[in-house]
Order: C-alpha cells, then sequence, then structure tokens
C-alpha cells in the first residue's frame, strides 16, 4: 500500500476563495485512517501547464496522488488530459460510462448535450471508478510505483466516491489490514498532549499514535497494521488502555462524530431531559441539541436570555442578583441553570452567560470570562472559564464545555 500522498484539488474557483476546499480534509482523514502519510495539500488554477508541472513534483515525492476536480463536462475540465499525458498514457472511450451519462439525464428527464460523453474519456487500461452520484466517473492505475486516484470535485461526489470505490481499491491493493481508533478529549489541547506524548510517539513504530485539533476538542489516532483485523485490535489496545488510564475523564469517546453526539445519546440513553438557559452562545447549545433527529424525546427546549430583563422576566433570575453581581456572574449563572429546569419542567438544566467579544462588558469583565453552569435540582455545578479573544471561539468552548458537564453527569464523573 502507499506510505506518502500528495493531493492535488484542480480548480481556480478554489483560488479565488469562492468555494472552500472540503474534500481535501475528508481525503485527509479517511488516508489517515489508513496509515497513510498526506505529506502535500496542492491547488491548482484550471491551466493545463501548471498543473503538469504540480504533477511532475507530486511524482517525485509521493507514491500515491489524488487529483479531485476538473472531470466535468466543460472546455475547462482538464484533469484527466493532464494526468493522462503525465503517466503516457491516452484518453480512450468508456462505453459503459457513457450509458450511465446518458441514464443519468434520462432518469432526471433531462436533455443531454454531446459534450458530457466527454466525461467517458478515461485513461487507458486504469480501474474505472464508478459515480452513481453524478456524471463523471473517476479512475485509478498504478504506474512506477505511484498510485494515482482521480475523482470529481463536489464535495458530494467525492465523499461518496472515496467511500465506495476509493477505500476498497486502496484497501485491496494494500498488504494485511490497517485499523485506527480515534480517542477523543475535551479540556486538554492538542499541543499539551503532543507535549506529554511526544517521547513516545517518536519511538512507536506499529501501532502508531498522533494527536490532532479538532475545533475545541482534540483527537488521538492510534493506528495499527497487522495480518489480520485481529492482530491490529491486539496491538491498539494495550495502547488505548494506557491512554485511557492516563487521560481519565478527559476521553469523551472512541470512534465518536463529537461531543455533542455523545451527550445527547446518553440523555437518550439514560431518559434524562433538559433544558438550556443561554446568553452569550446566543441558542447555539441548543441548535447543536435540535441538528440530532429524536432529540425531542429528551430536549424541553431553551431560552435566549441575551438581556437581563429576559433574565429577570422570564427565566427568573432574581434582580437582586443581576444588581449586585451582574450577568456574567456565578450566581447568575447557577439562577439560570436552576430556573430554567424548573420552568421549562426538565430533569437537567443548563446554562451559560459571559463576555464572548470582542469588548468588555458594562462591568468591565474581561472578554473570554464565561460561567457555565448545570442543575438537577438538588445540585447544581458552576464552571468558570477563562479563555481567549476570538468570540466564536470562545461561543464554541463555552458550548462545548456544557456538552462536557451533561456528559460527565450522566457518566458519573466530577462535574466541575
Amino acid at each position: 500500500m502507499a506510505h506518502h500522498a500528495e493531493l492535488i484539488a484542480v480548480g481556480t474557483e478554489l483560488l479565488l476563495g469562492s468555494i472552500v476546499n472540503t474534500d481535501a480534509q475528508m481525503l485527509s482523514q479517511a488516508l489517515a485512517g489508513l496509515g497513510i502519510n498526506v505529506y502535500y495539500h496542492t491547488v491548482v488554477g484550471d491551466n493545463p501547464q501548471r498543473l503538469a508541472q504540480v504533477l511532475e513534483q507530486a511524482k517525485g515525492r509521493a507514491d500515491l496522488i489524488i487529483t479531485t476536480g476538473g472531470l466535468g463536462p466543460t472546455c475547462d475540465d482538464l484533469t484527466k488530459q493532464v494526468v493522462a499525458a503525465a503517466f503516457g498514457r491516452k484518453l480512450v472511450f468508456h462505453e459503459e460510462s457513457a450509458q450511465r451519462i446518458r441514464s443519468y439525464f434520462a432518469h432526471r428527464g433531462r436533455s443531454m448535450t454531446e459534450n458530457n460523453l466527454q466525461q467517458a474519456m478515461l485513461p487507458e487500461g486504469c480501474t474505472v471508478l464508478s459515480n452513481d452520484w453524478g456524471t463523471a466517473p473517476g479512475c485509478a492505475w498504478e504506474q512506477d510505483g505511484i498510485t494515482v486516484v482521480m475523482l470529481p470535485g463536489p464535495p458530494r461526489e467525492c465523499r461518496a466516491m472515496l467511500e465506495h470505490r476509493v477505500l476498497p481499491y486502496l484497501r485491496e491493493k494494500g498488504e494485511g489490514e490497517i485499523l485506527s481508533r480515534t480517542l477523543c478529549l475535551f479540556g486538554m489541547g492538542e499541543s499539551a498532549i503532543e507535549a506529554q506524548l511526544w517521547s513516545e510517539m517518536e519511538r512507536m513504530t506499529n501501532p502508531t499514535l498522533a494527536p490532532y485539533a479538532k475545533e475545541g476538542s482534540a483527537e488521538l489516532r492510534i493506528t495499527a497494521k497487522g495480518s489480520s483485523r485481529e492482530e491490529c485490535e491486539a496491538l491498539i489496545a494495550p495502547v488505548e488502555q494506557a491512554l485511557r488510564k492516563r487521560f481519565g475523564a478527559l476521553i469523551y469517546g472512541a470512534d465518536v462524530k463529537d461531543l455533542t453526539e455523545v451527550s445527547c445519546r446518553l440523555l437518550l440513553e439514560q431518559k434524562v431531559t433538559l433544558a438550556t438557559a443561554e446568553s452569550c452562545t446566543g441558542g447555539m447549545i441548543a441548535q447543536r441539541i435540535t441538528d440530532l433527529s429524536g432529540v425531542s424525546a429528551v430536549f424541553k427546549g431553551g431560552v435566549v436570555c441575551y438581556t437581563n430583563e429576559v433574565k429577570r422576566d422570564i427565566v427568573g433570575v432574581p434582580e437582586a442578583l443581576l444588581t449586585e453581581y451582574g450577568a456574567v456572574s456565578e450566581p447568575v449563572c447557577r439562577a439560570l441553570a436552576e430556573n430554567i429546569r424548573i420552568k421549562l419542567g426538565a430533569q437537567l438544566g443548563l446554562s451559560v452567560t459571559g463576555v464572548a467579544g470582542p469588548d468588555s462588558d458594562d462591568r468591565g469583565n474581561p472578554v473570554g470570562l464565561i460561567f457555565v453552569g448545570l442543575s438537577d435540582g438538588a445540585h447544581t455545578w458552576v464552571r468558570e472559564l477563562h479563555l481567549g479573544q476570538n468570540r466564536g471561539q470562545n461561543r464554541n468552548f463555552a458550548a462545548l464545555t456544557g456538552f462536557d458537564m451533561v456528559r460527565r453527569y450522566l457518566t458519573g464523573l466530577p462535574v466541575e
């Protein structure tokens, strides 16, 4: 199997910033799961000369080259022609792909212009990666110790092709099995984790261990290579056990999507209801909860209590607390969690109040001072956060802190 990959995204719109290159992120994550290191991301416009130069460079430093984009029917879709020429292959007409393209248009009741059949011209001798999610097929081949894969650019098509065509192709070409397990942590950043594990990671060869940053949290990916899945799992197990012993309650799951999903799944499994009162997060917690299907069984609702009047009149925070301590304070955060739980008839009340930024509040509280509270009626816990100057990051971290408190409460861990 390939070991060193380069991803080449083709499209002038990417260089102009008109669209974001989400394909590269998705591919990198998937390849890491196969134990393939992505050493270079390259973006090049719809220019055959520059693409040819990029390919020559990639051929000298990667044994897996994956291109995205430039496989469509228009005159600037030149990826296949340039890549095929770079490897000395001519393009030949692939009748099965042509039939798929014709069927795609017929099924949708649309007329097909002849230039669409340009997409059925594929490098001679390649493995055709059929596209059931669009018109342009992908393709792959091996030559001179290099595996070449070409994929369509639209993220929906690229993702489906990756999962159903590319990963099976790469696994089939590999020797033995490669298995990854990702431990997800909240409460310690990537750099702090790496500092703790650096010397161990340097010594490890099989399995390997790598930390990754993830929107306010972090991941530790363990990747093992072996003759079978069972052998890989046996290699991973002691490393995972040691990491769980070291990081303990900071680990909120293995191979899970995110902290929101973990917390909501626990609420559903334990049939525990939740209500939210959010100030500086502006409904972010409620929005993330309701992004998940089925949560209506446990989520009672939420109030965006941005002003003192709403905190007082809707959620029921006593005027005396607001006057004495201010909205951004531990007592007010505590009252918000306790009162929203009662008012909406939930078992748990979750609250957030703070200064997200970019300016301090009228009491001089600094940007990044945020309080997050959780109440079950018998006890109320409040975390005091001292974050940075970035408004978006502060709001995100506050929301994640709320989910972490819920997760800890439902798993019997210390909440504060």
